[in-house]
Formats: C-alpha cells, sequence, structure tokens
C-alpha cells in the first residue's frame, strides 16, 4: 500500500547510499528543488531531466524526481520560466514535484554507478577502476582521573569526536593509575610540587576527523582538570575501499571481442549511437573494466591494470587511438546514456528496500542527444 513519507527520509537514504562528500568538487548534487518537509508516495528515477522526463514525472502524479545529471551543473544566474531550464524548474515546483541530484557521488559509491554497468553486463566485479580510499581519522588517546571521564567524554563528544559511519558517542576505557610529580612553575590540579603523586585515571581512546582538530584540542584542555593533560593523537592511514570511479571483474566465461561487443549491445538499451569497438575482434576476453558514462580519463588507469576490455563512453579518437598504439585493452565505447541508466533501477531497489510504502518508477524514456545513427558495415 502506497504511504508517503516526508522528502526528508527520502533525502536520507539517498544521501547514505550516495554520500555527498563522495562528489568530485566541481559537482553539483543533493537537492534542486523541494521542501523537506512536503510528503513523498511517489518518485520516479531518470539519468536526465529533460522536458519529457518531467512531463512523465508530473503525469504519473510524482513528488519527486531523482537523477543522475544535475540540472544546474554549470554557472546559473537565472531560473527565470522564459529560459529552458529554469521552465522545467517552475513546471516541478507548480506541480509539487522536488528534483534531487545523485551524480559523481553515485559514481564512486559501493554500490554505484558502473557497479550496475557491471550487473547489466554480467560481469563479477572484483573492486573499483580507480578506488577512493575512505577518508583518515585521528585516534586521540587521552588520561583524566576517573571521576573526570563522563564530563570529558561529553565535551569531546560535543566537538565532533566519538563516531563513525552510523554510531556516536563512541570511545573505548581503561582504568589505570597514572604518575607524575609537579616541579617549581606547576600549579597542579592534585598533589604538591616536589612530591611524586599517583592517580587512578582512565585512559580514554576517541576517534574524530582530522577537520575537527582545534575543535577536539579545545574541548579536552576545556574539560580536563589538570593543566597539562597527558594526551597524544595518531592519524589512521587512509585505508582501501571499495569506493571509487569505475569497476574491475571478470566474464563467466571467455569470448572474443566480437561477441563480448554484441553481448554489450544486447544487454545495454538501444541508442542511435549503439555500440562500437575497438581491437582485434578475435581478441579473447576475460578480464574486463567498466565506467558508467565518460571514462577517457582512466585510460592510462585500465592499461596498467592489464584488463583484456574497457567498457565506457564518450571516447575519442585521439585518446583511444594513442592507447591502442601503445597496446592498451580492446574499447568498447557505448552511449553514455546507456551506460549510466542501469543505475535508475539500483537507486530505484535502494529506496524501495528503505522506504517500502513509496512506489517508485523507473522512466524508460531514452534521454540520450542522439537522435539518428548511420555507419558503413
Amino acid at each position: 500500500m502506497t504511504e508517503s513519507v516526508e522528502l526528508s527520509e527520502l533525502i536520507g537514504v539517498l544521501d547514505a547510499a550516495y554520500p555527498p562528500r563522495l562528489a568530485e568538487s566541481w559537482d553539483s548534487v543533493g537537492l534542486v528543488c523541494g521542501d523537506p518537509g512536503d510528503p513523498v508516495s511517489r518518485v520516479m528515477f531518470a539519468v536526465d531531466a529533460t522536458a519529457g522526463v518531467v512531463d512523465e514525472a508530473i503525469a504519473w502524479g510524482a513528488q519527486a524526481l531523482v537523477v543522475h545529471h544535475p540540472l544546474l551543473l554549470r554557472g546559473v544566474d537565472t531560473v527565470a520560466a522564459n529560459t529552458p531550464k529554469g521552465a522545467l524548474l517552475h513546471r516541478l515546483i507548480r506541480n509539487g514535484c522536488a528534483l534531487f541530484t545523485a551524480h559523481t557521488n553515485a559514481d564512486s559509491a559501493d554500490p554505484g554507478v558502473s557497479d550496475a554497468l557491471a550487473k547489466t553486463l554480467g560481469i563479477a566485479v572484483t573492486g573499483p577502476l580507480n578506488p577512493k580510499p575512505a577518508a583518515a581519522v585521528d585516534e586521540w588517546a587521552i588520561q583524566v582521573p576517573h571521576e573526570h571521564s563522563d564530563a570529558l567524554l561529553a565535551a569531546l563528544f560535543a566537538a565532533g569526536a566519538g563516531g563513525t559511519d552510523n554510531y556516536r558517542d563512541c570511545c573505548f576505557r581503561t582504568p589505570g593509575t597514572g604518575q607524575f610529580r609537579p616541579v617549581d612553575g606547576a600549579n597542579p590540579a592534585v598533589g604538591e610540587v616536589g612530591s611524586l603523586e599517583r592517580v587512578a585515571e582512565d585512559r580514554i581512546e576517541v576517534i574524530a576527523p582530522p577537520s575537527a582538530r582545534a575543535a577536539v584540542l579545545a574541548a579536552l584542555h576545556a574539560a580536563h582538570p589538570f593543566e597539562s593533560p597527558a594526551f597524544h593523537v595518531t592519524e589512521r592511514a587512509a585505508l582501501p575501499s571499495g569506493l571509487g570511479l569505475g569497476r574491475v571483474g571478470e566474464l563467466p566465461r571467455p569470448e572474443s571481442l566480437r561477441d563480448f561487443t554484441a553481448h554489450v549491445r544486447a544487454a545495454l538499451p538501444g541508442t542511435a549511437w549503439g555500440v562500437r569497438a575497438a581491437g582485434d575482434p578475435d581478441r579473447t576476453i576475460r578480464t574486463v573494466a567498466v565506467c558508467g558514462g565518460a571514462g577517457d580519463s582512466l585510460l592510462n588507469t585500465v592499461s596498467r591494470l592489464g584488463v583484456d576490455a574497457y567498457v565506457t563512453a564518450d571516447l575519442r579518437h585521439h585518446p583511444a587511438d594513442e592507447h591502442l598504439r601503445a597496446g592498451g585493452p580492446a574499447l568498447i565505447d557505448a552511449a553514455h546514456w546507456a551506460t549510466e541508466f542501469p543505475w535508475c533501477a539500483q537507486a530505484a531497489d535502494i529506496l524501495r528496500a528503505a522506504l517500502p510504502t513509496v512506489e517508485t518508477r523507473v522512466c524508460t524514456l531514452r534521454t540520450d542527444p542522439w537522435t539518428l545513427g548511420a555507419a558503413d558495415a
């Protein structure tokens, strides 16, 4: 049974699946228009917010349209209704339909755009093509008298420490005995100058993002009873993760480039662009790299990995030619829209699993800009 939720709940699900922090610095992701407090019971997914897609979303009664490509990416100084993009925004707002974008954050998420492409092509993913390491974190180890531990922890948590993934107020406490001897010039909170002092203390360990160092340090000094707290900070190295652009994987069984190209063509939605390949048609393909959308910036990466073929979109003449001259993997070039379209079903599935009362639909309208193709055999 369809039951509405607040738009903010939908945003929470999508931001968890496709964290905005994964977006490239030049990108524009998230809510474009809509009130987070508005009710949502129908959500449509598409690659692009074109006039046809907006028409279909409104006709279906969607209260939210989720797209991959940002409608407003480059510099915009007007959304007037007499401009093409402004007209779409006005139509969406007037009809109570929010617009939300997940772009390069969905490209680097796990699972993300290239996982959906690999699944469509029957490729078993083994990892990212261009990995994005998990963010580095600081580990703070602090010694504090036992009776002050709770107050110190509260201050550290308020400053941004103690959080990881979906957990907050995290720490590890170890009881022990601290020892110190104040010397001339000290103003000890416990003990006397010149005397050795032993205090029942806790060793508190918390993690925090490096960006919170100043706030955590200030909180430590403000909440700790000692004028010179004993502590140290260690930065954990950025660790490998499943995040990053593109994916690498294996086919269920080897096949020729000719057959694999035909397989890609059959698996992806049809476009005027079609699917084209570069390389020896009889070359055996076992390992494959994929990147949904424009992927010629990763040609050097796929060459270093030594895969047999690379499936992506928008390959240009000179980079492809130089890649092949250098002995790189075979290339399969499909339409940009077609390589990203499988993501729509992935995103719809994620939303449906989290908010089962919300009705979802994937817009099958082809938004690839190319409308006619003609090629020699």
